[in-house]
């Protein structure tokens, strides 16, 4: 089997783990903007975004660490992992003792607008923090899987997790008020407790699941032995917080803008907006996704095929048709925005459609950047992805701070645009400098220009018609594919 042919076979099998959970989560979308107005749908999106900061915490970079010391100690595996386990219990321990006692502050410095009780949000940072631990002490047994090569256990756990959120979803938000409404059996039971439209049952599913995951990995857990080496210990550590600071400066350019929205616009709009824009960008999910999967399965294999004769050759081959695929799933999903827009199923929101396509062009440079960051990984130079993600995230602060006030959520998706493309710029150049890898600069760049020209035309040329952008999206598609189809089947059949 060809070298590359593994690569896709291997990202294909995560992709798919990934798009089916994905998918079963995208369901909710629609049905969160649906049932709540952008106010309310504003605290969901803005409980996340702290949440998906803190994560970044932590798991401290060591997913990524797991894998390059499971390489470099190859006769050492299971102290590689109980060093990675330990290491993130007892930052999920520290974490513990300085939010519990903490609550009522963390509640009143997270809340925006005057709408939500306090006491609310005292609830959901309880549930929050739960999720969080939880979660934190899944990412090692998680890895572990993806490093023994069982795609299949690590599926059904994953795609378990987003059933369980779904359904206790639709139970608790659709169909009690249903049954309370028809006046079914056991609604007088419900009534007295049910509270119609609050948004914490949305955060209950999320902790239900997440405990569900964790019990589905006792198998995985019980293997943790209680024991650390503690040199390799304080070397894991010091390649891993660099990992930090990028994964952490990577999640507050995606999540950062949200926060800034809340607290930097007038209170009397300031939900309605964070709602309008967090419900718009999830139209970007169709390119996340990819780029989730793309990571899923490129992490492990860049890091098994580093010592290969050939891997420069092989990384450059990879980019080159990563950028192709991006930049068709580009041009296809602005061509048919319009038929997109309804996934967000509610008219009131549509107003920010303008935000997508910078936001959907900051997820094509995110994704070539993560492609790029193989160099500083495979060279044990970490610290470039911290200098490289700060960055990027310095940047998105500072745009947001400076603009927001005066452009609102257009100013959010712009910075993340040039956050990314940033990032991308500087990866690139630094690790031309520090581990050159031979990667096609001038076609790339090509396939990159010609996608946003296209992506223009469609938009506003043409104001998104469906006719003229799907025409412009089959050319583009069509000459892709005649361009690159013989070299991608060359490269496939390959040994």
């Amino acid at each position: 089997m060809s070298t590359a042919r593994k690569f896709a076979g291997q990202t294909a099998v995560y992709g798919l783990t990934t798009i089916v959970q994905r998918l079963l989560s995208a369901i909710l979308t629609p049905l969160y903007t649906k049932a709540y107005l952008p106010q309310v749908y504003s605290i969901f999106s803005t409980m996340f975004s702290y949440a998906s900061i803190i994560q970044a915490v932590l798991s401290f970079g060591m997913e990524t660490t797991f894998f390059r010391y499971l390489n470099k100690y190859s006769d050492k595996k299971q102290q590689v992992y109980n060093n990675g386990f330990w290491s993130i219990f007892i930052i999920t321990v520290l974490f513990l003792l300085l939010t519990l006692p903490f609550t009522n502050a963390i509640a009143g410095f997270i809340r925006i607008g005057n709408d939500t009780p306090s006491e609310d949000f005292k609830t959901y940072i309880k549930y929050f923090v739960a999720i969080l631990v939880t979660d934190a002490w899944c990412v090692i047994p998680f890895a572990k899987l993806r490093a023994d090569g069982r795609p299949g256990r690590y599926g059904t756990i994953k795609v378990v997790n987003i059933v369980v959120t779904v359904t206790l979803n639709l139970i608790l938000i659709f169909g009690i008020p249903r049954l309370i409404a028809s006046h079914g059996i056991g609604s007088s039971w419900f009534i007295g407790w049910y509270r119609q439209g609050w948004v914490g049952y949305v955060f209950l599913s999320n902790l239900i699941a997440s405990i569900i995951t964790l019990v589905m990995l006792l198998p995985e857990l019980r293997r943790i032995k209680l024991q650390l080496d503690v040199d390799m210990f304080k070397q894991m550590l010091l390649y891993s917080w660099p990992m930090l600071i990028a994964n952490l400066s990577y999640i507050v350019n995606e999540n950062f803008d949200k926060i800034l929205l809340g607290k930097l616009l007038p209170m009397n709009i300031s939900e309605h907006e964070v709602g309008v824009y967090s419900a718009c960008a999830r139209i970007s999910i169709f390119l996340s996704l990819f780029n989730q999967a793309f990571r899923m399965g490129a992490e492990p294999f860049f890091f098994s095929h580093a010592k290969n004769k050939n891997s420069g050759q092989t990384y450059a081959r990879i980019m080159d048709y990563f950028v192709i695929t991006m930049c068709v799933m580009f041009v296809g999903i602005i061509a048919n925005i319009q038929i997109l827009k309804h996934y967000v199923n509610n008219p009131d929101y549509w107003v920010g459609l303008d935000v997508v396509p910078p936001l959907l062009f900051g997820y094509v440079s995110l994704g070539i950047y993560m492609n790029l960051s193989v160099w500083y990984k495979l060279s044990d130079q970490t610290k470039y992805g911290l200098y490289i993600s700060g960055i990027g995230a310095l940047l998105t602060i500072i745009i947001n701070v400076i603009f927001i006030p005066k452009y609102s959520y257009m100013a959010s998706a712009w910075a993340s645009l040039i956050a990314y493309a940033s990032m991308m710029i500087l990866s690139y150049i630094w690790g031309q400098k520090n581990y050159p890898i031979p990667y096609h600069l001038k076609k790339n760049l090509a396939y990159l220009a010609a996608s946003i020209i296209i992506v223009i035309l469609s938009f506003v040329v043409f104001k998104r018609s469906l006719i003229a952008g799907n025409l412009l999206f089959i050319a583009f598609a069509a000459v892709a594919i005649l361009t690159e189809g013989k070299q991608l089947k060359a490269t496939l059949s390959k040994k």
